[in-house]
């Protein structure tokens, strides 16, 4: 695979919220951040200052997706669900208020070095980095299959996006109001048989990550996870995102902020990171 991260140090600038739009149970702000998404592949993150009590340490969000041309060109996406005070507050943002962002941070999704059929697993707004990457591997020609989950179907997030950007789209909801009744990981061997996939991209809860993982590792399928770790200060120096991870000698914590948040899922020791929640709500670590 060929990484896509730019390899830049991250800006920091005061941005004009330009959007704030509602997307089933999840709010989507589009900032207007014109270095940044020049910069940003998908996967990256940027973080946000927050106001109110209590919220000291700035809010870390995947980007969403990056508009390059046209009337929006220039702006960051970030789609966050209200969890926290912090969340609360960026949901309480309108157009022309300004909010401190530092970005892209992270290291990004790496692209297939040759042609292979792509499946992006997602559960709830994880979903949301994925169709930004989803975008980028279309633009290599690549064939692209999604299998979104959730709880229910509003917490499904775009569905209607995730069928126009991909060849293939399943859906699984715990209630079963949308799609098949269940788990993402419920299907995952089904999709895969169908779609042939030759590498699986996941955003999500810990728990579904580590699943995906063991699915594709039995599968000899690599499997390129978004981890999501609480973070304090996303620049690496306070360790409190760090992942047991195994490399080519040892097994060593990485940073989720700097060496993920993308990282090779098998080589992740999940049964080392504590309570991995197995529902498929949508990534955690945003308050």
């Amino acid at each position: 695979m060929v990484s896509d991260a730019r390899g830049q140090e991250p800006l920091q600038s005061t941005c004009e919220v330009l959007a704030h739009r509602h997307v089933g149970a999840y709010h989507l702000l589009t900032i207007v951040a014109p270095e940044m998404a020049a910069r940003t592949a998908p996967g990256q993150m940027v973080s946000l200052g927050v106001g109110g009590s209590g919220t000291l340490l700035r809010r870390p969000f995947s980007v969403a997706g990056v508009s390059r041309h046209g009337p929006w060109a220039g702006t960051i996406d970030i789609v966050l669900e209200v969890v926290g005070e912090g969340t609360a507050w960026l949901a309480r943002r309108s157009k022309h208020d300004a909010v401190d962002v530092v970005g892209p941070l992270g290291r990004a999704f790496p692209v297939p070095a040759q042609p292979v059929t792509c499946l992006l697993v997602g559960g709830g707004y994880g979903a949301a980095p994925l169709l930004f990457l989803g975008e980028r591997l279309r633009q290599e020609n690549l064939r692209v299959d999604v299998l979104f989950g959730a709880a229910n179907a509003d917490r499904v997030y775009n569905s209607i996006e995730a069928k126009r950007t991909a060849t293939a789209a399943m859906f699984t909801t715990e209630d079963g109001s949308l799609g098949h009744k269940g788990r993402v990981t419920d299907r995952l061997d089904d999709v895969l048989d169908r779609s042939g996939a030759g590498v699986v991209y996941a955003c999500g809860p810990m728990g579904m990550l580590a699943a995906v993982t063991q699915v594709a590792r039995a599968r000899r399928v690599p499997v390129q996870v978004s981890v999501e770790e609480d973070m304090a200060c996303t620049t690496g120096v306070c360790m409190t995102c760090v992942i047991p991870y195994r490399t080519r000698d040892e097994v060593r914590n990485v940073r989720a902020c700097i060496e993920g948040p993308v990282l090779d899922g098998k080589r992740v020791m999940w049964d080392r990171i504590r309570d991995p929640s197995m529902s498929d709500g949508g990534p955690g670590g945003e308050t």
